[in-house]
């Protein structure tokens, strides 16, 4: 009677403490952009086994109009428990009452890389001149219509003095990553945030651009004002900073957050 006790008592405790951890399990809803997806696909299951929580992630670019765009899809009412994007347009949505004052959590810095089509010569690109003159000789190139992008676009070209000749041959691409379309020969260079263009097969990473000319784009989270787990929303942003998971994050070409 006793052993039967002892053993009731025993089930009794492993499904009061099974219960509690379904109790204490969040369906976290993440909205993340294109330069952190890939060390948040790293560390989000690692996250997700060690707490518990379940993360439901929708991808969208940090500003823009097209549906997908987190502001657009938190001005739907979408529902979120986390944001992740391009820090000055995070804090528009707090300036705009969107994201909980104070929520900020810096992640990573993300810098601008080169690609050339998968068994092309790598060029050099070490200098401003070395970047400038394989630039003019090259016969296309392509570049994100993300914040990297705008910045080639208005200020890189004119930094190197040569934005009348690559005029003609330089395009913005929209949507999809610039490396895809090197890799199949639509064109002959590419420019992207690194992490962004790294997971694309049939490129190959030429390296980034020079430090002198570099446009060092600022990648932070926030828990939106609505958010249903802001709790453990949190631990998930402090969990991404973490100093733990920086091999992580470098891994993905992102670079550790650095004071400014």
């Amino acid at each position: 009677m006793k052993n039967l006790f002892l053993k009731l008592c025993a089930a009794a405790l492993v499904a009061t403490s099974a219960a509690a951890a379904n109790v204490q399990a969040a369906d976290l809803h993440v909205m993340t952009s294109g330069g952190f997806t890939a060390a948040y696909k790293v560390l989000g299951p690692k996250f997700a086994a060690k707490t518990g929580d379940t993360l439901d992630t929708a991808l969208g670019p940090s500003m823009g109009k097209s549906p997908e765009a987190i502001p657009n899809r938190l001005e739907r009412g979408e529902p979120a428990d986390a944001v992740i994007m391009v820090g000055y347009a995070l804090d528009k949505l707090i300036a705009d009452g969107k994201i909980i004052p104070g929520s900020r959590v810096e992640l990573a810095d993300s810098r601008i890389g080169m690609v050339v089509r998968e068994g092309a010569p790598k060029p050099d690109i070490g200098t401003p001149d070395d970047l400038r003159q394989v630039l003019l000789h090259a016969k296309s190139i392509a570049y994100s219509d993300s914040a990297s992008g705008v910045y080639i676009e208005r200020e890189l070209f004119k930094k190197l003095g040569i934005e009348d000749q690559v005029k003609s041959k330089a395009e913005m691409i929209p949507r999809i990553p610039v490396a895809s379309v090197v890799a199949k020969g639509d064109y002959e260079v590419g420019f992207q945030q690194v992490s962004e263009l790294l997971p694309v097969k049939g490129a190959t990473f030429v390296g980034k651009i020079p430090e002198s000319l570099q446009s060092v784009t600022r990648f932070a989270a926030g828990i939106p004002v609505n958010a249903q787990h802001p709790k453990e929303a949190k631990a998930l942003l402090e969990y991404l900073a973490s100093p733990s998971v920086q091999a992580e994050v470098k891994s993905t070409g992102l670079d550790s957050v650095s004071p400014r």
